[in-house]
């Protein structure tokens, strides 16, 4: 889908936008489009949602994004809910699992059923490149998850998590942080 968005925002840019603003406008183009099929889709939304990169963006039906999110790549695979809150970024190649197949049903390895569990990621997260986030996953506000980590369970505020699972390494300067929220420094 990216690529096709691409070349029809290239022709359309190559014949109706001047020469020196033709960089901008299709940045603007490749953006929109995305962003668009998105809120097209999820439950609810806020402002400023920003959806770019190479990698393909899908959320379900049950998603929550709140303000100013910034999604480089992200798949939302099944039918739980899924909050992510305001000033979220998250990185390339990313994935959200919001329900179980049901091993405890009528047939195995698993049956038709499926057992949700919903996701939450507070205000103000980083997930780093491929992250994947397992059903039932609560990432507290503040929080950054190294690349490539596995989260499931519940990570605390203001944590710097990483692995498979990922498990907290370190923790941010709390201060720091309150002070620039204060301020509104926000990326």
């Amino acid at each position: 889908m990216s690529s096709i968005i691409r070349f029809f925002a290239n022709i359309f840019v190559s014949i109706f936008v001047p020469k020196a603003k033709r960089a901008k406008v299709k940045s603007k183009i490749i953006c929109f489009l995305p962003t668009l099929k998105v809120k097209r889709k999820c439950l609810k939304y806020g402002k400023n949602i920003g959806i770019g990169g190479k990698y393909e963006v899908t959320v379900n039906k049950k998603t929550e994004l709140g303000d100013s999110v910034s999604i480089g790549g992200l798949v939302v695979f099944g039918s739980g809910s899924v909050k992510i809150g305001n000033y979220t970024h998250i990185g390339a190649g990313c994935m959200i699992i919001s329900d179980n197949h049901n091993y405890m049903g009528n047939r195995i390895p698993y049956d038709e059923t499926s057992i949700e569990k919903p996701v939450e990621i507070g205000d103000f997260c980083w997930l780093g490149v491929r992250t994947t986030i397992l059903p039932g996953a609560k990432i507290g506000k503040g929080c950054v998850i190294q690349a490539g980590s596995v989260v499931h369970g519940e990570i605390p505020p203001y944590s710097i998590a990483g692995g498979n699972p990922a498990k907290v390494f370190k923790m941010r300067d709390i201060e720091r942080f309150k002070e620039l929220e204060a301020q509104g420094r926000f990326w």
